[in-house]
């Protein structure tokens, strides 16, 4: 079987893509900037990552310096795909595939795909459908841009991911804190992990009502696969962390969000890989959210799974390693599967969390993060959230039943 590379993973404790190579057949050497990271999260996760063939180091990180490393390594056991799933780590991810000579979304495109404006921009150029926009990087850029483009606004930062540091201004009286939030950033960024700080630009978008989804593209030399739509559910406001999510979706014009999300992908010269487009559907369609250059992350991928019946990172690893991916562009659906997320309704400590005695079997997965004695509060992100619960059903409101009466039935004490 193959060689691949992979480089760091989400969450900085999600291997199920090493797992699923590993199933496969494959030998996967890991390579990451931060090996304590994983250590500081225990056993469990230094058992996980064991399993790769090799780890390798780059510390301190640099693109050189993890060069260096890989084409040693390369040297002695060539490297047939290059995989990473992680936003702060693509770029380098495309720049090292190019110079190995193996399949990755061109070093271009990721540049631009990670930063929320520059992408905007182009869409612009190429007369794309999209909100009103403008970069923001000081409070009188801001000032300006909100006088441009009018209340409401959304604010995000253009290198962001996860939900972090968005805000929504729906009147002048909104302002004065985020000014003084992002002067309080301007010191000190925002540490998004492995060495990698917030550079501080920002989007200024109209803010634009309707439902959030998800869809993913898988794009081959001659093809892009467009796997479905996520129908996503927001937590109430302030929040802009996710209530769950139901695949396939059917509740909205899904050939209206292919072609839109096609047309996104051209204009930026999407050429290979996968990857994770966000809008909002408005009355009037749907308009882009943001375009990040991998796979879906997170938990996404196993509400995917159990809808596709199939491992997802299988095909990703079969989709960088040349092979056909027939089954994935033929598939149809026999079931939706629904996530849901458990939340904290107060601030406070975690005292315990009781799952249901019994559950349907519908249930397929129930995952819990936060453990009794730490900190947890209301989300704002979804960094904030405490555990999720995925069910299938024959339709979207079956699934959506099953995996909202689990939660519900879930108690959480705070003290």
């Amino acid at each position: 079987m193959a060689h691949l590379l992979l480089l760091e993973v989400p969450g900085g404790n999600d291997f199920t893509v090493l797992e699923d190579a590993i199933a496969l057949g494959h030998s996967v050497t890991f390579v990451t900037g931060d090996l304590d990271q994983y250590r500081r999260q225990g056993e469990a996760i230094m058992t996980a990552m064991a399993k790769a063939s090799r780890i390798i180091e780059v510390a301190p990180f640099s693109y050189a310096a993890l060069e260096r490393a890989v084409l040693t390594l390369h040297a002695e056991t060539p490297v047939e795909a290059v995989l990473c799933i992680l936003d702060i780590r693509m770029v380098e991810a495309s720049q090292l595939a190019q110079r190995l000579g193996l399949a990755f979304l061109n070093p271009a495109t990721t540049r631009m795909a990670r930063d929320k404006v520059s992408v905007r921009a182009r869409l612009a150029e190429r007369q794309v459908r999209q909100p009103a926009f403008a970069l923001v990087e000081t409070a009188e850029d801001l000032t300006r841009a909100i006088a441009a483009i009018g209340y409401p606004v959304l604010i995000k930062p253009a290198d962001g991911y996860a939900s972090q540091n968005i805000h929504v201004l729906f009147s002048e009286g909104d302002l004065q804190p985020l000014v003084e939030r992002m002067a309080a950033l301007a010191r000190n960024p925002t540490d998004y992990g492995l060495g990698v700080q917030a550079n501080n630009r920002y989007s200024v978008e109209r803010y634009v009502r309707g439902a959030m989804i998800g869809c993913d593209v898988f794009t081959t030399r001659d093809r892009r696969i467009f796997l479905g739509v996520n129908d996503k559910a927001m937590l109430p406001p302030p929040s802009f962390a996710m209530r769950g999510s139901c695949f396939p979706s059917t509740r909205h014009d899904t050939e209206a969000i292919r072609t839109y999300a096609f047309a996104i992908l051209d204009a930026i010269d999407f050429d290979f890989g996968a990857c994770h487009i966000e809008m909002i559907v408005a009355e009037d369609g749907p308009y882009l959210v943001e375009v990040n250059p991998r796979l879906v992350s997170a938990q996404i991928p196993f509400q995917l799974g159990y809808a596709l019946e199939r491992s997802l990172y299988a095909d990703l690893i079969d989709l960088h390693l040349g092979r056909p991916l027939t089954a994935l562009a033929e598939w149809t659906p026999r079931r939706l599967a629904a996530i849901r997320w458990m939340v904290a309704a107060t601030p406070g400590t975690l005292s315990k969390i009781e799952l249901p005695e019994t559950a349907d079997p519908a249930i397929c997965r129930v995952v819990i993060f936060k453990q009794p004695g730490e900190t947890v509060r209301p989300p704002i992100q979804n960094g904030d959230r405490i555990g999720y619960v995925i069910a299938v059903g024959p339709t979207q409101a079956d699934a959506e039943r099953i995996a909202e009466a689990y939660v519900a039935a879930t108690r959480i004490q705070v003290t």
